[in-house]
């Protein structure tokens, strides 16, 4: 296991960044999760006796890499929590997607269902039962043509299961490397990556701005030179 890559800590927060396919938490498979690890990072690091308390406010899906926060206080869960309900917490995703887009800067919004005992979401039409409200903005960074592969900064507004993926592939435009979702670079690791985070502090009140970048290796090479 890597080292854990810590982006800020204080007494209230910790804000890391998450190793693609790592459980954001426990689940089915037994595998580490990123809930964990923080857990045993602040043990460790602070030679702490018993139970390590740490509150999950958010998740990423197990195979997309990027920055996550977690609360060190029941208090500080409590805020993030609200923030998260009240849309105060954004989130900015970088992927990598199939095709060029028609627009260089766009908005979609659509009507997601998700199918639990699959574990999937598909676009449906406004008014379909259980059906939830699924938007976001993008701005297209680079199109290369010689492979055919747009390089999209995604504004996210709403934080459906699956909606990243799903939206763009109804768009016609899937994720390279979804192996869920995706129709091309199977066998890849999945190009979407939760670059930045910004959040009031649950404490001092501060709007606070964090930035990881994924490593220019592998698909992510297109990368290069742009400026985020």
């Amino acid at each position: 296991m890597e080292k854990l890559n810590v982006i800020y800590e204080d007494n209230h927060i910790i804000v890391v960044e998450k190793l693609v396919n790592i459980p954001s938490q426990a689940d089915k498979t037994g595998d580490i999760d990123m809930l964990t690890l923080v857990k045993e990072y602040i043990k460790e690091k602070y030679n702490k006796p018993g139970n390590v308390y740490l509150g999950l406010v958010h998740r990423l899906d197990r195979p997309v890499g990027g920055i996550m926060v977690f609360a060190k206080t029941s208090k500080a869960a409590a805020r993030l929590s609200e923030q998260v309900r009240a849309k105060e917490f954004k989130k900015k995703y970088l992927v990598i997607v199939d095709g060029k887009m028609d627009k260089d800067i766009g908005l979609m919004e659509d009507y997601l269902l998700k199918n639990e005992r699959l574990n999937i979401s598909k676009v449906v039409k406004e008014g379909t039962k259980n059906s939830k409200l699924a938007k976001l903005d993008y701005e297209v960074l680079k199109y290369d043509e010689k492979i055919d592969l747009s390089v999209l900064k995604i504004n996210l507004h709403t934080g459906r299961h699956h909606q990243i993926r799903v939206q763009l592939k109804s768009h016609g435009h899937s994720i390279y490397g979804d192996q869920k979702y995706g129709t091309r670079g199977k066998g890849k690791q999945i190009c979407l990556w939760a670059y930045e985070l910004s959040i009031v502090h649950p404490i001092t009140k501060e709007r606070m701005t964090f930035k990881v970048l994924p490593k220019a290796t592998n698909s992510w090479e297109i990368m290069e030179g742009i400026e985020v």
